[in-house]
């Protein structure tokens, strides 16, 4: 975690790489490539935001037909694992779209907030949060990218 939140440059650079490796057999690779790219640059930002230098990024990739799922673990704070916890629970409510006007036009709002929203929004995705122990938290993000492109 150090690293990456040393410099932010490392996210979009991570980002871009593993877009395109991942997107290379997609029907519209770049295309692909550069939407995954947008969204795992996001996710990136997630773990930035907790500004915790000490612990582990992992990230995992994987497929199913069109789904694209991204697991990113970080670690994180209880204080702020509850407040993904309820942006979550907005969406799954069916408020994400006005939850995410209201964020975006807030200068106040978290930029957390924002991006979870924003990828459930303007992604399709579908976002689940585990916590395999206190101190690390695990966001599951399902994108149908291909969906998307057409």
């Amino acid at each position: 975690m150090a690293t990456l939140v040393a410099d932010w440059a490392h996210c979009d650079q991570c980002a871009a790489y593993v877009a395109r490796m991942v997107s290379h057999d997609r029907h519209d690779p770049i295309r692909h490539a550069n939407l995954l790219s947008a969204a795992l640059n996001e996710l990136f930002e997630m773990s930035f935001h907790t500004r915790e230098s000490g612990g582990a990024l992992t990230v995992r990739f994987y497929r199913n037909g069109s789904i694209e799922r991204i697991e990113l673990a970080f670690p994180c704070s209880a204080e702020q694992r509850n407040s993904y916890e309820a942006i979550i629970q907005r969406i799954r409510n069916g408020q994400a779209l006005a939850n995410y006007l209201d964020v975006i036009t807030d200068d106040a709002a978290r930029a957390e907030h924002a991006i979870l929203l924003g990828l459930a929004v303007n992604y399709d995705a579908d976002i689940e949060l585990s916590v395999r122990d206190k101190e690390i938290t695990t966001f599951v993000v399902d994108l149908a990218l291909e969906r998307l492109l057409n």
